[in-house]
């Protein structure tokens, strides 16, 4: 007996030095009653003890993390600036692999919680920096990384590729930390349009939101990518909030012309142009290494002392707003479905108009700099 416990003992140090000196590691996560797949790539540069980045990189419905890896790759980025690429799979809904960003068709699939154990999986392995981890998604792997800055403090900035966030998760987000964003997206996305529809927000509605959300100054600096490819029907310009808390930016590449593609990469069946004038993952990374997580740039929660509403219940044409020596920068008012009735932004918001309300309950939520709030908004006969 105990010499069939020294083997085992010899056996799995032995598989635990080898797995360490993989480039690329592959495995399974038993979470949520699923069993879940991934791979991860660790850099030659990787040092034992000094604690390096960690990015997930997630793929778009219907594909899976040997795509995206091989199609949006950091990995020649992770060789020089050394740090882990997470390639993980999603579960499957009517055959599809897909992210789970809330309530997606029904779906009740904890992706967060599978993300966020997989990064503790992760850690238990190798020395991660925990104060930069990042993640990064190409279209529904988009709107899966907007769900994890408003779900999570796990990530210290994320970036998002020809997705967006639906209706439902921009009404609902009120996140703990204010979070740096980069977004790039094409004017010409046939999937998820530039402008948004009846499911999802437009891209510039997006990056608004959470410029406010990182108390950046909302008049950005607009400049134009240089057109390196003439022949790739397609330009773009880097659009940035700046003067955030603790420095943050949220940056948008807009891509004149483009399609729902990965800007730098030309991928086999790519729906419209792809701009060849600059690289994603080389801005992504570039976004990414300007930060970590701070949790003391915390948005604190208002409680209804510190923010006044009235008249509550309300008959009148508008309410009136007072935040003590804050001032307000967004109003969203949402009805009991969580459908958004209204929206106003501006510098120091004191009223919003409610004359088009019909009686019922509302949710009123606000946000300032380093603030946000909500109460309960209830309309009366008039």
């Amino acid at each position: 007996m105990l010499l069939r416990y020294v083997l085992f003992l010899i056996f799995s140090i032995g598989g635990l030095k080898h797995t360490l000196t993989q480039n690329t590691v592959n495995g399974t996560l038993s979470f949520g009653g699923i069993e879940r797949s991934y791979s991860f790539y660790v850099p030659a540069s990787y040092t034992p003890g000094t604690p390096a980045p960690l990015v997930i990189n997630l793929h778009g419905l219907g594909t899976d993390g040997a795509y995206q890896a091989q199609y949006r790759d950091f990995r020649p980025i992770a060789d020089t600036a050394g740090f882990i690429v997470v390639h993980p799979d999603g579960s499957t809904l009517f055959g599809q692999r897909f992210w789970n960003y809330g309530n997606v068709l029904g779906s009740t699939v904890d992706d967060v919680g599978f993300l966020e154990s997989l990064i503790d999986v992760i850690a238990a392995q190798y020395t991660i920096n925990q104060e930069r981890v990042y993640c990064v998604g190409m279209s529904n792997g988009s709107f899966m990384s907007y769900y994890l800055a408003c779900q999570s403090n796990r990530f210290a900035a994320i970036g998002a590729v020809t997705g967006s966030m639906s209706v439902t998760m921009y009404n609902d987000c009120m996140p703990q930390y204010p979070m740096p964003v980069i977004h790039i997206h094409g004017t010409e996305d046939g999937v998820n349009p530039y402008g948004g529809n009846s499911t999802m927000k437009g891209i510039e509605e997006v990056v608004l939101f959470w410029a406010n959300q990182n108390g950046c100054n909302l008049t950005p600096e607009v400049t134009s990518v240089p057109d390196n490819n003439t022949n790739d029907n397609a330009t773009a310009q880097r659009v940035v909030y700046s003067g955030g808390i603790n420095g943050h930016t949220v940056e948008l590449f807009k891509v004149i012309g483009g399609g729902h593609t990965w800007p730098g990469t030309v991928v086999p069946g790519s729906t419209g142009n792809v701009c060849l004038d600059f690289k994603a993952e080389i801005e992504i990374w570039r976004f990414f290494n300007q930060y970590q997580r701070a949790e003391q740039a915390s948005i604190p929660e208002f409680k209804e002392s510190n923010v006044t509403v009235w008249p509550n219940p309300t008959s009148l044409e508008a309410i009136y707003l007072k935040a003590e020596g804050n001032p307000i920068h967004t109003i969203v008012i949402t009805d009991q479905s969580g459908r958004e009735v209204v929206r106003q932004t501006g510098d120091d918001i004191q009223s919003v108009r409610v004359s088009k309300l019909s009686p019922g309950s509302y949710l009123l939520k606000g946000a300032g700099k380093q603030y946000s709030f909500s109460e309960k908004l209830i309309i009366v006969k008039k």
